[in-house]
């Protein structure tokens, strides 16, 4: 006999991470329906067990919770228009993606208009914490809905955390992915000095790994770097273009000095340029190591992106 379902959630975006929402909330028992503009992904997430659907509206239509884990505000603004125009109960909409504040506050405005409940509720991790729920959820909006909904994110999750007021989970959000900007590039830093002075890419993780100057970031990324292999992404380069600018503009808009987060924009726009904006933003050590005239033996080669 089949087991109970514990309900229906929707994810619209079946990308690295709404794809990894949707396959875990499946295999903590829920029902899942998703939609995805690609019908690759959509065919990938049908096999783990997603139903999928003919749009975001028809996502609406079947879940009365829908996760949004989209890549720009326009997918975001389309997603709405379609939950607004499907004319149905209220849902509650929780945005997971990371976009301006004002990006945000169009699509609550919108969704209120409709009757909706809308949380503003970015993502802490990397599409391969993702995979294994090692995620933390920056959830703000309104306090007796993110209770509610504490089982659902726990399903997809480890953590959950109520920040208040709507627009404060993105306002930690940035905190933390200017963060994990410096951290990558200050990781490849390190491991292109360790090499540059002879030592073992291996080696150099993992005795970093052991020391004072450890970092979970560098935990995920530095084995990437280590291979010289960064086709399998769990940030792509050009997605994280639109994270940092983000980031940049908020901190401007408030007179706040990012001296470290700016001094990686270049390296990051480097990656960009040199044929990586298709992997992982780990590629930023490849980048400094031709800076720095590091050749790597033939058997560590990286596999170039298209």
């Amino acid at each position: 006999m089949a087991a109970r379902s514990k309900g229906t959630v929707g994810v619209v975006g079946l990308g690295i991470m709404g794809g990894s929402f949707a396959r875990n909330l499946v295999g903590a028992g829920y029902r899942v329906v998703g939609f995805d503009i690609d019908a690759g992904r959509r065919r990938a997430l049908a096999r783990a067990g997603v139903e999928t659907a003919a749009d975001a509206g028809a996502v609406a239509a079947a879940a009365p919770v829908i996760i949004t884990s989209l890549p720009h505000p326009q997918a975001l603004d389309q997603t709405v228009a379609r939950v607004a125009a499907a004319k149905l109960p209220q849902r509650t909409v929780v945005e997971a993606s990371t976009f301006t504040l004002d990006d945000k506050l169009r699509a609550r405005h919108a969704l209120e208009k409709a009757g909706h409940i809308a949380l503003d509720c970015p993502i802490s991790g990397t599409g391969a914490q993702a995979q294994v729920k090692d995620l933390v959820v920056y959830a703000s909006g309104g306090s007796r809905a993110i209770k509610k909904l504490h089982p659902v994110f726990l399903g997809f999750a480890r953590a959950v955390h109520d920040l208040g007021d709507y627009g404060n989970g993105s306002r930690m959000k940035y905190v933390a992915n200017l963060l994990v900007a410096i951290h990558n590039v200050a990781s490849a830093e390190a491991m292109v000095l360790g090499m540059k002075a002879g030592l073992d890419p291996q080696r150099i993780f993992e005795l970093v790994k052991a020391g004072a100057g450890n970092s979970r970031v560098f935990e995920l990324r530095a084995p990437m770097m280590v291979k010289n292999n960064y086709d399998n992404a769990t940030m792509k380069t050009k997605v994280w273009q639109k994270d940092l600018a983000v980031i940049g503009d908020y901190a401007a808009q408030l007179g706040c000095p990012t001296p470290l987060m700016s001094a990686t924009l270049p390296i990051y726009a480097a990656a960009l340029s040199t044929g990586h904006a298709l992997h992982d933003t780990a590629a930023v050590c490849a980048v400094l190591e031709a800076m720095a005239g590091v050749k790597r033996h033939a058997g560590r080669r990286r596999r170039r992106g298209r």
